[in-house]
């Protein structure tokens, strides 16, 4: 697997920015670096063509995850400190690299992006050609991945959408209350 200079550096800025957002003291600053690490993240699912979890990406991550984050902010009140960054202990980084190090392991399993036919599994599947050959007749939906996601898949896509909901109704109702403890 090789990387364009684009996909280097737009990987190297969402590794920034994911850095920034965990390590930064100052809330807003790392409000705004989890922003910009979304959208990173959805750029690189465009990338990996996936636009539909792109634009998810983009509008829930970058879009009301941080409109969220801005009034939680906005009716909190915010230290005063000297400190820039967070102190980061020793035993934290190791668990974490230990975790990316296992992960990374998983990567060359995977099949190269774009690849056809028996390189790649998730294209030459039994289940991606029934849902070819059969998402317009038993649904007649013409997009394939709408069929799947509204048709084949409808009770998972509508508990992943009341899960949303009870998310956003939560959220506000922590953001009407006057005091925060």
């Amino acid at each position: 697997m090789t990387l364009t200079l684009i996909e280097a550096a737009l990987l190297v800025f969402v590794l920034g920015c994911a850095l920034g957002a965990a390590l930064l003291k100052d809330v807003l600053a790392s409000v705004m670096a989890f922003a910009a690490y979304s959208l990173g993240v959805s750029i690189i699912w465009v990338i990996l063509e996936a636009p539909d979890v792109g634009l998810t990406e983009a509008a829930v991550g970058a879009g009301i995850m941080t409109i969220l984050f801005l009034l939680a902010l906005a009716n909190t009140v915010r230290p005063q400190e000297d400190r820039i960054l967070e102190r980061v202990r020793f035993r934290t980084v190791a668990f974490v690299g230990a975790f990316v190090l296992v992960m990374l392991a998983t990567v060359p399993s995977l099949p190269a992006i774009g690849a056809d036919g028996a390189a790649n599994p998730v294209v030459s599947g039994e289940v991606t050609q029934y849902y070819l050959e059969n998402a317009y007749e038993q649904t007649e939906v013409h997009n394939a991945v709408t069929a799947v996601l509204a048709a084949y898949r409808g009770f998972d896509t509508l508990g992943e959408a009341v899960v949303v909901f009870s998310a956003g109704v939560a959220a506000l109702t922590v953001l009407r209350q006057e005091v925060f403890a």
